[in-house]
Formats: C-alpha cells, structure tokens, sequence
C-alpha cells in the first residue's frame, strides 16, 4: 500500500511539468487564468464540458452560438442538450448563459440559437434582462449578417404567453437578421417540441456551417465541482422523513414543514435553489374523472410512446389538477356546450376559468363522448413541481427541507387538491419514496460577501428561502445584518417558523423582524404596509449596499411590495417616480434586487 507521501508525490507536479506551467501561466491574463483554473477543475471531475476550445483557429463566421435566459433552469436544460447534441454532430459552438453575453458583441456573430423562457406576466428572466433591453433599444446595431432560430419556453395559463421568446424573435428581424427556422413556442410540456426543434436546427446548421475543421469546440465556460447524475429527466428516489403541519388547528391554511432524506444521491444544493418533485395524482381524483368520462380504466391508451391503462396514464404520466386554456377550448369543442363555447371566445375569462376547474370539473360542466385516446392527447404531460428550498446544507447536511402549502379548496361538493402539495402533505407517509432533483437558481443568491446587509420580504410560504438563507449565514459567520419582512392571516395560528426567527433575534443573528398579520386586526394590514413603516431605514439599508430579496406571491404580493419600493425610493431619495424605477432596475441589474415568484 502506498504511503501518504508516496500518494502526495503522485498527485504533485513533477520540477519539469511545474516549470512548464509555470512559463505557460506567465503569459495569461487574470481572466485567462480562472478560465483555466475552472477547466482543469472540470477536467479532473471528468466533466463533459471540459472540451478544450479553439481559440485562434475557430472563425466567427463558423461559430453556433448559443445563448440561453433561464429563470428556474428549463432553458438552460434545453440550451446545455442542444450544444452537446450540436457539438457530437461536428459543430463549433459556444454556449453562454444571456446574463455572461455582452449585449454590444452581438454585432461579431454569425449564428445565434436562443432559448429563452417567460418570468411572470411576459417578463424577461433575470439573466436576460440586459441583452433583452439593449436590442428593443436604440443603441442595437443593424445585424444583417446575423442568422438566427428562437425556441420560447412558457405557460399558456399566463396571459403572455411566450412573451420573451417573441420579444427576441421581433427585435432581431427588425435589426435584420434572418430567421432559419421559425420561432417554435412550448407549454409547460416542452420536452417533445424541444427536442424536435433541437433536431431540426441541428441539421439546418449543419447544412450552413458545415462540420469544423478541428475536433475542439468552444463550450460553456467550465466551473469547479462534480456534477450529481440525478437530473428532472433521471431524478433521485428519496425518503420523506418528516410532513409536519406548522399552522394552527385553527389557521385557514395548512402549511407543512417538510423533510426529505437525499441519502447517498451526491446531490448538493445552495441557498435559493428549488427542489423538483415528482408526484402522482389523487386515485380518489382519477376514478372520479374515469367514471365522469364513461370509460373503462383498463384500456390501454399511448403516452409518449408508452402503453398504459388509461388508469395509469392518469395517476401517474398525465396532469389532471391543473388545466390548460387548450383544454378547455378542445372540451367546447367536442361537448358543443354552448356556454363553453361563449367563453372560450374570450382568452382572460378562459385563463380565469382554466385556473379555477380542475379537469373532472370541465368534463362534468359539459357531458360528452371522448375516445380514450383522444382524450389522453387532449391533455398535457405531468411535470413536476419547483418548492423553494428551506434550508442549508451547511445546516442539515444529506437532507432538504421545503415550506408547503396543501393547496384544497371546495367545487361544487367535492373537495379539490393541488396535485403535489397534497401528494407531499396528506398522501405521502413518512418513510414513503418521492423522485426529486434539484434546481439551481443562480439568479436568487446571498452576496458573496457576507459583510453585504440583506432585506428579505417574504410572506407566508415565500419565507422558506430565507430560513435557508439564515442557516447559511450563521454557518458562514457572516456579519452582515438580517432584515426580515414576514406576514400572514393570525399571529397566533400562522406565525411559521416562529420559534426559529425569536431564536436568530436573540441570538443576534437575525438584526430586526417585521411582521403584518392581515386578520389580526379591522384593518387589514400586509407586508408592503411594514415597507412603507420603515420606509427612512429601508432606504437607508438599501444606500448602504444591502441586497433586497422578495419570494411568494407573484399576482399580488410581489407587485404591490414593488410598488411600495417605488414609492419609498422616490420619498426618501428625492426622485421622480421616473428616476426611483431607475433606480430599482439598477438595483435588479446589480443583482442586488433579486425575485423568487410564484
């Protein structure tokens, strides 16, 4: 057996090797140089990004580009299959996150693939702000010689639809440039119009590039660290060790502290990361909708290339608990209900309709004959879930933690459920097995400097990043101060996590704690009132270099906490209400302003 320092020798450079790279490194620039530190690092870890790129002998003109702007991660996903998929096929790429692109250099390229998904109400992700701006701007250059495809991601629950991708597919037609192939828009289900796309694409810049000349291709810059095997499409077989409810017995709500057990898996999360989960529908649910349907559970029915029953299909590959605009309009269609028919005419009351009807809903508003197979085509691919994640690595080590809120409400009689939040909180028992992955969120992260004073908003189960972020810190020893802006219905009954924020106070950590609980008095009062309340000291944290974070409620909460931000911005700065949006999108643009909305 070797001893350690026979290990040591082996592992250390040699005095020739040592001088070689000392004379190679000598000529690099500090840029240069953590380039190459992050690629001998991937390189060590075997990754499959560690492909040395062609500097010199690489022309633009032969370069497929390709520039993702991903908020939860699908686009990236997309992005990362297709430059792998384009680089095995002999191609020269670069693949950039939009948020690493310099928006003036895209006058230097030839061939652009974008992928770009929708945040919100037809808002660009984080990442892609700044290049989404600068070419809706007058400062964008003519681009001519530019060839390009777009692959939009989005959710036709939302009013704008593929906004983003649109937006970029527009901009660069009127700069000019030449579409190869027609912007493709994907629902929620993507993963088949994607790869179809990707396909395409492929072959199309093939056929105008042509194979390179040399085998190096130019990659996404590598960074350090393995990468866990377990991914959305290959997730991890997890325990659910703890579902605990943390309201009241009196509370309107029940919200639920969940543990999961990541056990040997290698998976590795940070603070602001999301766990995916996969579930499976509600049998009670299914059966419901099989007899509403008049079909027979045991026939057999196809769903992505797979023959299931149509029981099966239901519970475990097909979403029956949230229903898209496309469904409804197929169900008018078929049923020839005239009040359907009415609505589906109007894209708002659709949406509103949609949101408010599970699928055994629309099937019994209006009675008709379906062929199970139509039916199952009719209806879009389950995908899973994305819950903020509530805790630190650093803090609980091979476990994660996440704050659900079981979504149940009443429709005509019978009790509906959110298909996940129900599976994690009632239908799953401790000990049982649920497929989960991760979701990194590089665009909700603690400042690197742990000096940096944050302000986190985070109402009702949007907290759960920020006692992720409060372990982080205090395993870190971070010094920075802890601002933390919490609201809900009752003190009393949902305070969530009150016991651990009183434990940070004392402890110090925790610097101040606001809190506005709606129903605790006549008037209601919410987490955008407390802002307005220390709107002098808001402003003052925020000159100081604080970084600001919101997590929640997307429709209502994050807008009116923006609006309130305005508002303070422009009192206590002097400014125009101009000048202190300005301001905010600085603050976005810093990354100091930073959303998680749901």
């Amino acid at each position: 057996m070797l001893s350690e320092q026979q290990n040591l020798n082996q592992t250390m450079l040699n005095a020739e090797q040592l001088s070689s790279l000392k004379e190679v490194i000598g000529t690099y620039s500090p840029l240069q140089l953590a380039w190459a530190s992050g690629y001998l690092a991937a390189k060590s870890e075997g990754s499959s990004f560690a492909t040395l790129p062609t500097i010199s002998g690489a022309k633009a003109s032969s370069t497929l580009t390709i520039l993702y702007g991903s908020q939860t991660g699908n686009a990236k996903g997309v992005a990362k299959s297709l430059a792998e998929q384009a680089t095995a096929q002999g191609l020269t790429v670069d693949l950039k996150s939009m948020g690493e692109f310099k928006p003036k250099s895209i006058k230097n390229l030839t061939h652009l693939l974008i992928v770009a998904s929708t945040n919100g109400e037809g808002e660009a992700p984080d990442d892609a702000i700044a290049l989404h701006e600068f070419l809706a701007s007058k400062k964008a250059p003519k681009l001519e010689n530019l060839q390009y495809s777009v692959l939009a991601l989005g959710d036709t629950s939302y009013e704008f639809f593929c906004q983003t991708g649109k937006d970029f597919d527009e901009y660069l037609s009127k700069l000019g440039a030449k579409a190869i192939t027609p912007r493709v828009d994907c629902d929620v289900d993507y993963e088949e119009a994607a790869a179809a796309w990707s396909k395409d694409i492929i072959t199309k810049a093939k056929n105008i590039l042509g194979e390179s000349e040399t085998s190096s291709n130019v990659v996404a810059m590598p960074t350090a660290g393995s990468v866990s095997e377990y991914t959305k499409q290959n997730p991890y077989s997890a325990e659910l060790s703890i579902s605990q409810k943390i309201t009241g017995r009196d509370s309107a709500k029940d919200v639920r502290h969940i543990e999961i057990d990541l056990g040997e898996s290698g998976l590795t999360y940070q603070p602001g990361d999301a766990l995916g989960v996969w579930f499976e529908n509600d049998e009670t649910l299914v059966d419901e909708l099989i007899v509403a349907l008049g079909l027979s559970e045991s026939e057999n029915v196809s769903v992505a290339n797979e023959t299931l029953t149509l029981r099966d299909a239901l519970v475990s590959a097909l979403e029956i608990t949230q229903t898209s605009v496309n469904f409804v309009t197929f169900w008018a269609e078929l049923s020839k209900d005239e009040a359907l028919l009415t609505l589906v005419q109007d894209k708002n009351l659709s949406r509103e309709y949609a949101a408010s009807h599970q699928i055994v809903d629309v099937v019994k508003s209006a009675p008709a004959s379906v062929d199970a197979q139509n039916f199952v085509d009719a209806l879009r691919k389950i995908t899973p879930r994305l819950y903020s994640i509530a805790s630190s690595q650093a803090e609980v080590e091979e476990e994660v933690h996440l704050t659900v809120g079981i979504v149940e409400y009443d429709k005509n009689g019978y009790t509906r459920s959110g298909g996940a939040s129900s599976f994690l909180g009632k239908r799953l028992e401790e000990g049982g097995t649920v497929k989960v992955f991760v979701e990194h969120n590089d665009n909700f992260r603690l400042p690197t400097d742990g000096n940096t004073p944050v302000i986190m908003i985070g109402p009702g189960t949007g907290v759960a990043p920020f006692r992720a972020f409060l372990q982080e810190r205090e395993a870190q020893n971070a010094e920075g101060e802890n601002w933390l802006f919490f609201g809900d219905q009752t003190f009393t009954q949902d305070f969530l996590y009150q016991v651990e924020w009183q434990g940070y106070l004392k402890s110090g950590l925790l610097t101040r704690i606001d809190l506005a609980f709606s129903r605790d008095q006549a008037e209601k009062i919410y987490v955008q009132d407390r802002l307005k309340e220390n709107a002098k000291a808001i402003f003052e944290w925020l000159e100081r270099g604080a970084h600001l974070y919101v997590c929640g409620d997307m429709s209502r909460m994050a807008k009116d906490v923006e609006v309130a931000l305005i508002e303070i911005i422009a009192e206590q700065g002097g400014k125009t209400t101009e000048q202190a949006e300005l301001y905010l999108k600085e603050l976005r643009n810093a990354k100091r302003y930073q959303k998680d909305v749901y």
